[in-house]
């Protein structure tokens, strides 16, 4: 098993299970973890994927604007296009993983929890992804989003998705905040196979881009 350390200074993996491959064999399955809370910005992921977070880090495109503030629309689909009368004010990249409960029948998706991520190369955290679903900055603003609508642009990875804050609070970057966008996914997806009991949890890393939106001036 692997453990993935998610912080604002690095993400660090320990070879151990990559030293000892039967330890591979067992799986995502993990026992059921605290929810997040402002403790998170030390909080320890564990997963049994080796090195994939590294592996989705790699696959961010490099953005030509200043990290976290690229005020650039993102193309995407037009069926998670964002209102008009709103504009880009936060832009950042989420690591982290989706949480999965099979139910006896099926994967139920339960809660993200990711680290928010200035740049694609993994550096300067400025907030956390939990239960909400929640955005949370470093400065203690909050936004919570409901799905307006969601499309599938890779097959193996969580779909594109576009969110309309229910509630905003502040002061910070998240404050104000009226539309998100879920884009650039990868990974994410509940397992193929069937849980083994009810009640069993997975964790599925991910990573995603996050665009914030807020009313025009």
């Amino acid at each position: 098993m692997e453990y993935v350390r998610l912080n604002a200074s690095s993400i660090q993996i320990n070879q151990q299970a990559q030293a000892n491959p039967s330890a591979k064999k067992k799986g995502p399955v993990m026992k059921s973890s605290q929810p997040l809370g402002n403790s998170v910005f030390t909080w320890v992921v564990k997963i049994a994927l080796p090195a994939f977070v590294l592996i989705l880090l790699a696959s961010f495109t490099p953005l030509r604007a200043e990290p976290g503030n690229d005020n650039r629309v993102p193309a995407a689909p037009p069926a998670i296009d964002v209102p008009n009368g709103n504009k880009v004010h936060f832009h950042t990249y989420a690591v982290g993983v989706q949480i999965y409960v099979w139910n006896g029948t099926i994967w139920v998706f339960k809660a993200p929890e990711a680290v928010l991520l200035a740049n694609a190369n993994g550096q300067g955290e400025v907030g956390i992804h939990y239960a909400g679903p929640t955005w949370e900055s470093e400065s203690g603003s909050k936004v919570v989003g409901a799905r307006v609508a969601g499309i599938t642009v890779d097959p193996t990875a969580i779909p594109w998705l576009l969110l309309r804050a229910v509630s905003a609070e502040g002061p910070g970057i998240f404050s104000l905040t009226t539309y998100i966008q879920r884009v650039n996914t990868a990974g994410g997806l509940a397992p193929a196979s069937p849980g083994t009991l009810a009640g069993q949890e997975v964790r599925v890393p991910y990573t995603a881009e996050y665009y914030f939106y807020r009313k025009q001036d």
